[in-house]
This record gives structure tokens, sequence and C-alpha cells, in this order.
């Protein structure tokens, strides 16, 4: 769920209510896209990847779920596999989302890749801005993904006519191994509807710095 996937975790909103029983609410998504990006970084070979998810809210602001993406690091098709679970809210504008995100890998070739995240996402009107710390991972110690890397973004979004809708987003991930492999990546989505029309570039350092161009399809039941 990369976006989260942060893009997309659906939470309920601490709402008034008459009700003496809280509320609660499952969701599904499903989602096929042309190339599976992660942070500006392809996660599929440039190749077509499909998802699904089941996500779980309280109207506390509380929620849980797990997400199945397709993924090809050059070993071979697989999975990534992430549970998360978390609490969101809000404040007048202000919007608020922290949680913890569990990226698991379990196929054959992917052994050691696993890793956890703290996470705290926040919105102002258009505005938004997240932080992640890896807090535990089988990642060799010394290397990407170990425990100590940290990932920053901010974002805009605007409302177009016609239903389009606009958002930008740099990110910046730095790294606990050293500098050099610090990287920062830009993004562009246009989407209408359930479909999303992605480009985003990354730094040379991320070792996947050609210009991308994407298209998304994603929906929720």
């Amino acid at each position: 769920m990369k976006t989260l996937k942060m893009s997309a975790l659906a939470v309920a909103i601490v709402a008034a209510s008459g009700l003496s029983q809280a509320q609660a609410a499952v969701e599904a998504n499903i989602g096929v896209t042309s190339n599976y990006l992660w942070r500006g970084v392809t996660q599929s070979m440039n190749d077509p990847s499909i998802s699904g998810g089941v996500d779980y809210s309280h109207e506390s602001g509380f929620y849980a779920g797990t997400w199945i993406g397709t993924i090809d690091w050059g070993a071979g098709g697989a999975t990534e596999n992430d549970y998360y679970l978390g609490y969101s809210g809000a404040s007048g504008d202000f919007g608020y989302d922290v949680g913890y995100i569990y990226y698991n890998y379990p196929a054959t070739g992917y052994e050691d890749s696993d890793f956890g995240e703290v996470y705290f996402n926040g919105s102002y009107m258009g505005f938004g801005f997240g932080v992640a710390y890896t807090v535990n991972s089988q990642v060799a110690d010394g290397s990407l993904f170990d425990t100590g890397d940290i990932y920053y973004n901010v974002s805009y979004g605007w409302d177009l006519p016609n239903e389009f809708a606009l958002g930008v987003t740099y990110g910046y991930y730095d790294f606990d191994l050293g500098s050099d492999s610090d990287y920062g990546h830009y993004q562009l989505d246009l989407s209408k509807g359930d479909f999303t029309l992605t480009v985003s570039k990354a730094d040379d350092e991320s070792g996947d710095d050609d210009t991308k161009f994407v298209v998304s399809w994603g929906t929720s039941f």
C-alpha cells in the first residue's frame, strides 16, 4: 500500500452522533497500474501490477487493514503484503493520521526484506505532509531499509473543473546508511473518478531516475 497507498487508507473521522453504540465499517479495494511506483522507484520492473486490500475503520478514529500487490525486483514475480493499523482524526481544518505499517515479502528470492515503519501524516486545507521512520527490519545491518531510515513528503492538491483533480508531491528518503544513497523524487497526479495519470521523476541516487508515465485505476466497495 505504498501510497498509505499511503495514499489511500479509508479511515473514519470522529463524528458527533446521537447513537450510544459506536459504528464501524469494513471496506475492500482493488486496483491495477501500468507501473507500481513506491516513493519514486518502480517495484514491478516498470511492468503492470495488480492489487487489493481490506480496511476496517471505527468512528473513534482507529483503523486497521491489509493490502497485497504484485511486485518484481528482478528475482521473479512475487507479492508485497502490507499490514497496518493506526488512528486518525481532525481538529478544524487540520487532519492527522498516526500508525504503524509492516511490509512483508514472503516469496522465495525475497527473504530478509521485511521491514516496519511508524508514520505520521497531516493535512491542512489543500496541503499534506508526512514522515515515516523505519523501526524494525530483517534487512542486513548497514543496508538500505535497515532501521533508522526516514522518509519525508509534502504535497498540495487542487480541484479542477469537470471533476478533475491535480496533486503534486515531493518526497525525500534519508537513509541511515549515509548521504550517498539519499534521494528526492517529484510526482504529479491528474485524476478523475477511479483513474489517475502519474508523472514521476526521482534523483539519480535512487538508481531509477527515468521519468515515468503511469496510468492507474482503483476502486473501493
